[in-house]
């Protein structure tokens, strides 16, 4: 994989967090953080799952094994949610500018919440992490229908599309 394949992996990460956000307001308080039986319990708490999953992935990149990532009542509304995503989105976009052919085939070694140890190349560990949210917004997509909110697509191909049609406007 190259770093220029890695950083539109991470656009389209970043275009899908956005538009799943967006849905999610949309909820009220009460919905956002009902217990909808999923594997993080509610909307709020699936959200929170992945912004901590970047967060505790990025200090995994710089070296560091955190042994837990904050919980959903961490953030009592979903602007607390926006605001701590958009700051672990920033830090990771310039990690992600930053990487090199080289650094992409590196080994790193990683501790995960358990304490168990881990050696992966950096990027199969930034592909997990790219589906990992991909994963987690398909749940919240469900939610979202439970909870009769309409979702919206976060499916690659509408990335593609949206992104060669907005290159379509600005090219005439």
């Amino acid at each position: 994989m190259t770093p220029e394949e890695i950083r539109e992996l991470f656009a389209y990460d970043r275009w899908a967090n956005a538009r799943t956000l967006d849905a999610c307001a949309a909820l009220s308080r009460e919905q956002f953080t009902r217990d909808l039986g999923s594997s993080f319990r509610s909307v709020r708490d699936t959200v929170a799952h992945i912004i901590g999953a970047q967060w505790i992935w990025l200090e995994r990149f710089g070296g560091r094994s955190p042994s837990s990532i904050p919980p959903g009542d961490a953030y009592p509304d979903i602007a607390a949610l926006r605001a701590r995503w958009s700051e672990i989105e920033q830090s990771l976009a310039a990690y992600i500018t930053s990487l090199l052919a080289a650094d992409l085939d590196r080994t790193l070694e990683t501790r995960n919440v358990k304490g168990e140890s881990f050696r992966n190349v950096l990027w199969h560990m930034l592909q997990h992490l790219a589906n990992h949210s991909t994963y987690h917004r398909g749940q919240i997509t469900m939610m979202l229908r439970q909870l009769g909110v309409k979702p919206v697509s976060t499916d690659l191909i509408a990335f593609y599309r949206e992104r060669a049609s907005a290159n379509e406007r600005t090219s005439r």
